[in-house]
């Protein structure tokens, strides 16, 4: 019989894969940390020993199953430190006459594996994850003959074509396909606010391996009491956790920011989704068996807010990653160029908005998706920073950040690089949203009222100078005519006063 050798990736512990049925003495699964995955970007100190904690812990669970399995650590004396090199060298070492692999998620890999692959003297079989909803090219294909790739079509073709939070007519429960407008409520104090589950161990091991290997990084760690999820174990407890304890209030305060509180009612779930530990499917279910369960205590609108993150916008997100790269990582519809200010290494920044969601994710490699977007993603647009430093930045800093995730949300609906594929319209905003959706400005030394003079907030200039800026690139967007139109009319006098403020920020924004 035959020797198979099974290339397992980092974001690929799908313990439930048909690969793992069955232990095979003739198959042998290869895993391995390399250096060139630590320094195609600077990651985040967390996000390496993430990955590497629930590798190992993978490997040793696929051991105690009956596996065969060659784990390469990082600081192995046998680890050649590249794919092929490892690949060849495993393949000589076993008597190997096959090689197969999970299609990779990211472009990247997905190239270098082809290649591998190809110059490879023997059999090559390729599987799929087994992990999403869609297929790598669905998205493409069912936006073929569309003039826009709009999410919310995708969304309730998704609903209709898996029966979720469907009644029996086939019409969305609750009569409506979408909660959002129910979604965006400052957080009031009438629903108290839960802790953010941890699974504390230390890794001090990993961390000592990391420094020994001089791997570039940025990022705090309180490595005695490290809490990213581990194991598909870990996973499902978080799942339940966040269905009895958070999902009912988590759509009402969904965009909700607070100072002192990291994740309001978040499931941080996305790290180990995306590593795969636990399937969107097994989320969705879970979640609609936890609604069906307790339609008194837990809404519609907490549900379907929840549902439209996991099967519309993840999945899309993919489905539009694999129609537009690589071109799509090159796209800078603004030509914007100016590089991310120092302080998104340090957080030492006064702007109190910045200074807590950059804090936030420098000590814990995580903000939730509104941090990300309407705070640091919105200063990032305003200011004019070239969308390929910011994509690198947030590939870097957060845990649950891989390309295929990241690159569509950052560079497309954070930083409208892309012109409009992934969002409708820039989603920017001045001082008074922010104030709207958080308690960060009662703090701060910047005045969120004024948009010239001292202490100006910088957000309230920088959004006007930014659509007086853009006016020619935008004129024709019908969800931003309103805008326009106020600077049309705005006096002469404001305009100037407004624009050199901003003018005076952006030469300032090393010490903003």
């Amino acid at each position: 019989m035959q020797n198979t050798l099974k290339l397992i990736l980092g974001d690929q512990l799908n313990s439930q894969h048909s690969w793992y049925k069955t232990p095979n003495t003739n198959t042998t699964f290869l895993m391995m940390e390399i250096m060139p995955e630590q320094e195609y970007v600077k990651h985040h100190i967390q996000k390496i020993i993430g990955f590497f904690s629930a590798m190992r812990c993978f490997a040793r669970t696929l051991k105690a199953n009956g596996h065969k399995v060659i784990y390469l650590t990082l600081d192995d004396t046998d680890n050649l430190q590249s794919f092929e090199a490892n690949i060849i060298q495993a393949i000589k070492t076993y008597n190997i006459q096959n090689f197969a692999y999970q299609l990779p998620d990211e472009y990247r890999l997905d190239v270098l594996l082809k290649s591998i692959g190809e110059s490879l003297n023997l059999a090559v079989e390729v599987f799929d994850t087994e992990h999403f909803y869609t297929q790598r090219n669905d998205v493409k294909e069912f936006f073929a003959d569309k003039k826009q790739f709009l999410m919310e079509s995708f969304y309730r073709d998704m609903r209709k074509k898996h029966h979720i939070l469907m009644d029996d007519a086939n019409k969305p429960m609750g009569g409506k396909w979408n909660f959002d407008h129910e979604n965006r409520k400052k957080y009031d104090g009438k629903i108290p606010l839960k802790p953010h589950l941890k699974f504390e161990r230390d890794e001090t091991e990993i961390l000592n391996i990391i420094r020994a290997m001089q791997v570039k990084y940025f990022g705090n760690v309180d490595i005695k009491h490290f809490e990213l999820p581990q194991s598909r174990k870990h996973m499902l407890t978080l799942l339940a956790y966040f269905c009895d304890q958070l999902l009912p209030a988590f759509g009402t305060y969904e965009d909700a920011l607070l100072k002192n509180h990291l994740t309001l009612f978040h499931s941080k779930l996305s790290f180990g989704l995306n590593l795969k530990l636990i399937s969107p499917q097994e989320v969705v279910q879970t979640v609609i068996a936890k609604y069906v369960q307790n339609p008194y205590l837990i809404t519609i609108a907490q549900v379907e807010g929840f549902i439209r993150q996991v099967i519309g916008w993840r999945e899309y997100m993919r489905g539009i990653y694999w129609a537009k790269m690589p071109e799509f990582a090159q796209l800078n519809f603004f030509e914007n160029n100016r590089k991310l200010p120092h302080w998104f290494w340090t957080g030492e920044v006064k702007m109190s908005c910045m200074q807590h969601c950059i804090n936030n994710s420098l000590d814990k490699s995580y903000a939730h998706h509104i941090q990300r977007l309407m705070v640091i993603g919105n200063f990032a647009l305003l200011a004019g920073c070239n969308p390929s430093e910011v994509d690198a930045w947030y590939l870097g800093v957060y845990a649950d950040a891989t390309e295929w995730v990241q690159i569509t949300n950052t560079r497309g609906m954070s930083q409208y690089a892309d012109g409009g594929i992934v969002g409708s319209k820039p989603y920017v905003s001045s001082a008074n949203y922010i104030d709207k959706m958080s308690d960060y400005c009662k703090t701060c030394v910047y005045d969120k009222t004024k948009k010239y003079g001292e202490n100006a907030c910088p957000f309230n200039s920088l959004y006007w100078n930014f659509y007086h800026k853009h006016q020619n690139k935008l004129k024709n967007n019908q969800r931003i005519g309103m805008m326009l139109n106020l600077i049309d009319k705005m006096d002469k006098d404001e305009l100037g006063k407004i624009l050199n403020k901003a003018e005076a920020h952006l030469q300032n924004i090393e010490n903003l």
